[in-house]
Order: structure tokens, then C-alpha cells, then sequence
């Protein structure tokens, strides 16, 4: 399977989930096929999809929730500061990245298109390559209204 084939394939497994979910919230039909058809479009042209997955199968393990928790949040933490250091190294090379939540929505269906242990849980995805055109200014929050100063 090439890696377009497998890309293809990812992207229309995770359409039908999200198609079922979408139906479910009760949008429209042609609302859902819009978003179907953009959700499956950045998939397939993006050229580097890499997906980040979380394994709490080495982690430690604690006979107390409040600790197990505890562990499972420092390994999701984990994860999300791996996908920012991937962010970093990509755009240190001039490259793009977009960061996606889609596959938490769809872990299942991920694990099996992709043939993935049941223990790698997919948490986000990256769409990586040059951008076509420079991304818009955002209006960041001020600094000051996000800290608190002990």
C-alpha cells in the first residue's frame, strides 16, 4: 500500500465517523458533505500526515484513581509537548504544520484502518509541508490578562 493509498484510506474511514457524528448533531446534509469533503481534502494534500498516539502501557501504574490519573495526565501532557517540539523542528526547516484534534474522535476507527496496537490511543494529527500563503495576523490576548503574579 502506498502512502497515498494509506492516506486515502485513513481519510475515508475518518470521514464516516465524523459523517455519523455530524448526522447525529443533526446538521444539514449539505453542511456535512462540505465538511466531510475539507476534512478528507487536508488529509490527502497535506504532504507529511503524522499522527501522535498516547501508550499508557509503560507508564506507572497506581492502585489509587486520583494517582492513576494523575499518571495518565502527565502522559497526555507528554504527548502534547512532543507535537510542539515536532511544530518547532518543522517550521525550523521552513516548513508548515497544522495541528488537528480529529483523531480523538475517531481512535477505533484509526487503530484498525491503520493496523495500530489497541494500546497506541491516536490524539492528534499533523499536516505538514509549505504553505501556500502566509497565515493571517492573529490578535493575540494580552500577556498581562493571562498571568497571575504570585
Amino acid at each position: 500500500m502506498t502512502d497515498l493509498s494509506i492516506k486515502i484510506k485513513l481519510a475515508e474511514a475518518m470521514a464516516e465517523d465524523f459523517k455519523r457524528d455530524l448526522r447525529r448533531d443533526g446538521v444539514a446534509p449539505e453542511r456535512i458533505q462540505a465538511q466531510i469533503n475539507r476534512s478528507k481534502e487536508r488529509i490527502n494534500s497535506a504532504p507529511i500526515v503524522v499522527l501522535l498516539c498516547l501508550d499508557m502501557s509503560e507508564m506507572d501504574s497506581y492502585p489509587d484513581a486520583k494517582r492513576q490519573k494523575a499518571e495518565r495526565t502527565m502522559a497526555m501532557q507528554s504527548v502534547a509537548a512532543a507535537g510542539l517540539q515536532i511544530l518547532l523542528a518543522a517550521h525550523a526547516e521552513g516548513l508548515g504544520g497544522v495541528w488537528v484534534c480529529s483523531p480523538l474522535f475517531a481512535q477505533e476507527t484509526i487503530q484498525v484502518t491503520l493496523n495500530l496496537s489497541e494500546t497506541w490511543e491516536p490524539q492528534g494529527m499533523f499536516f505538514i509541508g509549505y504553505a501556500d500563503e502566509l497565515p493571517k495576523d492573529k490578535t493575540m490576548k494580552d500577556l498581562q490578562s493571562l498571568i497571575k503574579w504570585l
